[in-house]
């Protein structure tokens, strides 16, 4: 026990030290938390707060005059298009309107699931008013929430001079995402009186068969050449935008305004490509024979056989890898044959046949049907099922080669070999 009043003892006297030493002084300053300025996107950028009924919001221009180029693309080249390019590939949806009309619409949202709410709209046109005619973009903008419903008035009342809407995957995210902030808003939206153009499909038609990715901004770099600098992330956008209600620094928007810029400016440029493409394909000049055989696709699905027939015989003259070449000629025999070209067709069919490719059994089971049904030479329409079944064995061809068999056993079935052409793809195909 009397140890441990000692040692009580001695933290005693310790403590009162610690009080003598450190007791009655005045308390330490604290250093002053420097804060950053909070800086409004209209200290940043040329725009204006604008004022509605139902509130403010903020509006920014921008011009690129025409003697600038984006890319490949000159900014005078738009204010040239013809006002009738739209309709062919909207199937006759779009009427015939002046370039100027056509409003190019992207957003940039909070996210991508329900709730998402665009906070930053931008709408460029093409001018050709005056000595400065180029292309026109303003962009709206949320400074808050509360911004909405004057911004998305604002948005109505902007539309209401176009004619036209172009996006990019818009018709998937844009107007819809737009049609429900309207709706929240209980204000009626304005695209219902606008036909709208979604260039995403076009674009994968063209050129999905050679670039791994066609969204806006690699079709930017690999068809216009443009390589961006100063952009934000796409994915980092949203971030970007909630640190900003956060913290009400606007510095990090601005390269926002920037991205949502050059997505439009290159959709623009990109519509004086895609449809004029679909529109005039004989016009068309790509180096790339990948290119062709998307376009020739696409146009053999609308039914214009022949246009497509001579994109892909120009895409198998610049050369194809044999992913795409053997599918060329497949489809190449396949309008020859429905055009009722059948020597044609039967002379694309047999250099398939000749060759180790994934069309090798379809084409030598065309070339079967054909001398059964139109030579009525059943001796080389089974020599025809017989190679096709040494690569493939199926109940179709099968069953095939017992009809043709029963036939030439038949006393009226015996029937020659037809003409030299005949025995002359016979030894082609044998001959592989």
């Amino acid at each position: 026990m009397d140890d441990v009043e000692l040692q009580l003892a001695a933290l005693r006297r310790r403590i009162a030290q610690i009080d003598r030493k450190y007791g009655g002084g005045p308390a330490p300053a604290r250093r002053p938390v420097r804060r950053p300025a909070r800086h409004a996107i209209e200290d940043l950028l040329t725009g204006e707060v604008v004022r509605t009924a139902y509130g403010a919001h903020f509006e920014t221009e921008r011009v690129w005059e025409r003697h600038r180029r984006h890319g490949s693309v000159d900014i005078s080249d738009l204010a040239g298009l013809p006002g009738n390019l739209l309709q062919p590939l909207s199937a006759g949806v779009i009427p015939d309107s002046p370039p100027a009309k056509w409003a190019f619409l992207d957003t940039e949202t909070t996210g991508l699931g329900a709730g998402a709410c665009a906070f930053l709209i931008g709408v460029g046109s093409i001018d050709t008013t005056g000595d400065s005619t180029g292309f026109r973009l303003r962009q709206f903008f949320l400074r808050d929430y509360a911004d909405e419903p004057s911004l998305l008035a604002r948005l109505s009342e902007h539309l209401a001079q176009f004619d036209v809407l172009i996006t990019y995957n818009g018709k998937a995210f844009d107007q819809p995402l737009l049609e429900t902030r309207y709706r929240m808003a209980r204000a009626p939206h304005p695209f219902g009186r606008l036909p709208h153009l979604d260039l995403l499909f076009g674009a994968r038609r063209l050129w999905k068969l050679r670039l791994e990715s066609c969204r806006l901004v690699d079709l930017e770099n690999q068809i216009l050449g443009v390589e961006r600098e100063g952009d934000l992330p796409g994915e980092m956008i949203p971030y970007c935008y909630l640190e900003f209600l956060r913290t009400r620094q606007a510095f990090e928007l601005v390269p926002i305004f920037h991205h949502n810029a050059l997505d439009i400016l290159s959709l623009a440029c990109l519509t004086a490509i895609v449809p004029f493409a679909f529109r005039s394909p004989d016009s068309v000049h790509v180096r790339h024979g990948a290119d062709l055989i998307g376009l020739a696709r696409w146009l053999l699905e609308t039914g214009r056989h022949e246009e497509s027939l001579a994109l892909f015989r120009r895409a198998l003259a610049m050369g194809l890898p044999d992913h795409l070449l053997f599918r060329t000629q497949w489809d190449i025999a396949a309008i020859e044959r429905r055009s009722g070209r059948a020597e044609a067709s039967l002379a694309v069919l047999t250099d398939l046949a000749a060759a180790r490719n994934p069309y090798r059994v379809r084409a030598l089971a065309e070339l079967a049907k054909h001398y059964e049904h139109n030579e009525r030479s059943y001796s080389m329409a089974l020599e025809m099922t017989r190679a096709a079944l040494t690569y493939e064995d199926s109940p179709e061809l099968r069953r095939r080669e017992e009809r043709l068999k029963s036939r030439i056993a038949s006393p009226r079935g015996v029937r020659g070999n037809r003409g030299n052409k005949s025995a002359a793809r016979r030894s082609h195909i044998a001959g592989a």
